[in-house]
């Protein structure tokens, strides 16, 4: 009791003695900083990232673009001209975008085209955040801001005084249509993709202005077009006010893949809310989830690095499910082309996601990881795989089948809604054992071999074999533990069985991972330095720690704890030289690694 009493008066002295705040703490949505990674290119990158102004998770984003038409450097932050304001679905520069448009203000009835209506900005009168984008377009004397929900968004233009102030709709290149269908509204849809949708894809969307259209211009490509609409490669509209200084006009603005009567379901989103009240629930709600981590202790600048990262794990994977007019949750499939019920998401490739993200998710945001798990469920029904890349269908990029990983851990967990399950599990197994047709990232490529040989052999022509040997045996081990679960015990013997074929790829003379020919002799020559080849986007020093399931094994095999330890700090230690043949040139992944003077460790990617 006496140590009770003491440390009770020490605390309540600690207290007097503190020096008080000048200022509250910020709203978590206040430290993040949307334009972190955007100093990046086709090198060397930061983060290849844009300033997504969004809602968590949210179906459409919304950016400035820097770059033109069909770049995935969409927004850089060495550039000095906006092209327009993007919605975006690009996940990444690589995979780059798709069901994309963009609105752009204007002073001038001759700006229509991306070079034309471009405009010079400065930082110094930009405004960055997770629900709110703001910018000085020097060039045309406006204003431009956005705000978004889930679907919709409102833009608001303040415009100078003229009798030719505008706004141009580019529906994009590729097939395209746009139409004005009274004073107030625009509506149109956009075909631009990168791949990964069936033929009927379409991003439709309607745009609804405060200010009644006075006149307009429509065009296809270069070409003006009579009349109130244009279907063809490339359409634009451009529409015109005659504004005083100072003048606001507001555009509000929704899309959806399912059809034009949807996207309007989509703009009640916004329901009576004007820019302010939307712009104040959109960061509530990144308040809300930024917020279910509280971090003390740190410098405010730490404070900044953590949400800004954060913010960053809760944009993606992206809703792609929309809400039907009796409040059910529906989608568009980009898998058959068909309109069904039930959740989907998309835009994330699971190699790079497995690791950190999914158990983040797991561990934070059950509920919606929940909802993925869900979609995923329905893209198996739909296509008769997981995906390993989607965006928003089928993707082919990267290796291994980690889908299993994203699958099991939601499951083991308890966060998988039980009616999928056992389609999950059949879907994992199924997985194992074959390929997609035109989509060779997707399933098991080689999965001949490994299930015969325990590997995939380094020459039948089949590239990054000992990279898909081992996310195939850690897939196995987490398909393992789920089959144990479910009391499947012949399953998990043969998995865990399975899990082992790391091992068949372990060359004891240099204690590395190294590609094996078919008749089992490894290959020759072996450069430890080499990247791509038997790996993906890295060489034998990288990949050699590829078994998350069993360190105690792989230390085994190298001789036990200390030649483990050996084999470790020696990743650090050896020059970060590369053999970059199999590429025919440096990719950025290299540059990064050389630069991070860590040696030949590389943390680019994961």
């Amino acid at each position: 009791m006496k140590n009770l009493i003491l440390l009770i008066f020490a605390a309540l002295a600690a207290a007097c003695c503190r020096t008080p705040q000048s200022e509250p703490p910020l709203r978590p949505s206040e430290y993040v900083s949307t334009l972190v990674g955007t100093q990046s290119d086709y090198t060397l990158s930061t983060g290849n990232t844009y300033p997504a102004v969004a809602v968590p998770w949210g179906m459409n984003f919304w950016t400035p673009q820097t770059g033109k038409m069909g770049n995935g450097w969409v927004y850089t932050y060495g550039s000095h001209t906006i092209r327009g304001l993007k919605q975006t679905h690009q996940p990444s520069p690589w995979i780059n975008d798709y069901g994309q448009f963009s609105l752009m203000p204007v002073r001038g009835k001759d700006r229509i085209d991306e070079n034309a209506r471009q405009s010079w900005f400065s930082h110094q009168s930009e405004t960055a955040k997770p629900y709110y984008y703001s910018v000085y377009l020097a060039d045309h004397d406006v204003v431009a801001e956005m705000t978004p929900t889930e679907r919709a968004a409102v833009l608001r233009f303040t415009f100078p005084e003229s009798a030719e102030s505008g706004v141009v709709i580019d529906a994009f290149d590729r097939g395209s249509q746009v139409k004005v269908l009274d004073q107030h509204t625009v509506a149109g849809y956009t075909t631009r993709n990168s791949g990964g949708v069936p033929a009927n894809f379409r991003n439709y969307f309607v745009i609804r202005f405060d200010k009644p259209i006075e006149t307009y211009r429509i065009f296809d490509g270069g070409q003006e077009i009579k009349g109130d609409a244009v279907t063809g490669d490339h359409a634009l509209a451009a529409v015109y006010f005659t504004t005083r200084r100072g003048e606001r006009v507001n555009a509000r603005v929704a899309s959806s893949f399912i059809s034009e009567e949807q996207a309007l379901r989509n703009l009640e989103e916004l329901g009576t809310d004007d820019f302010e009240t939307v712009k104040a629930k959109a960061q509530a709600r990144w308040d809300e989830v930024l917020g279910r981590i509280e971090v003390a202790g740190g410098t405010e600048e730490q404070y900044r690095t953590f949400y800004s990262c954060l913010y960053r794990s809760t944009l993606f994977p992206r809703k792609f499910y929309e809400i039907d007019a009796a409040g059910k949750p529906v989608h568009y499939s980009p898998y058959n082309g068909e309109v069904l019920p039930g959740y989907m998401y998309t835009d994330t490739g699971f190699w790079d996601t497995f690791r950190s993200l999914f158990p983040l998710l797991n561990l934070v945001y059950p509920s919606v990881n929940a909802e993925i798990q869900a979609g995923l469920a329905n893209t198996y029904k739909e296509s008769g795989f997981l995906p390993e890349w989607a965006s928003p269908g089928h993707r082919g990029c990267m290796v291994g089948n980690n889908s299993a990983s994203v699958v099991s851990d939601a499951i083991l967990k308890g966060i998988t809604p039980q009616e999928d399950i056992a389609t999950l599990y059949e879907a994992m197994l199924a997985g194992r054992n074959k390929v997609h047709p035109q989509v060779s990232s997707t399933g098991r490529l080689g999965h001949e071999y490994y299930n015969t040989l325990g590997y995939v052999p380094y020459n039948v022509g089949i590239n990054e074999n000992v990279a898909r040997t081992l996310e195939y045996a850690y897939d196995d081990w987490c398909i393992a533990q789920v089959a144990a679960k479910l009391g499947k015990t012949e399953d998990a013997a043969m998995l865990e069985k399975a899990s082992q074929n790391w091992r068949n790829v372990f060359d004891p003379e240099t204690r590395l991972m190294r590609g094996r020919n078919e008749d089992g002799t490894f290959q020759s020559p072996f450069s430890p330095y080499k990247w791509g080849d038997a790996f993906t986007e890295g060489n034998a020093w990288h990949y050699t720690w590829s078994v998350f399931h069993d360190p105690e094994g792989l230390a085994t095999l190298m001789g036990g704890k200390e030649g483990f330890a050996e084999m470790l700090d020696s990743v650090f230690v050896v020059p970060p030289i590369y053999d970059d043949s199999y590429y025919g040139f440096r990719i950025h992944e290299i540059t990064e690694m050389q630069v991070a003077d860590m040696g030949n460790y590389a943390h680019g990617n994961q």
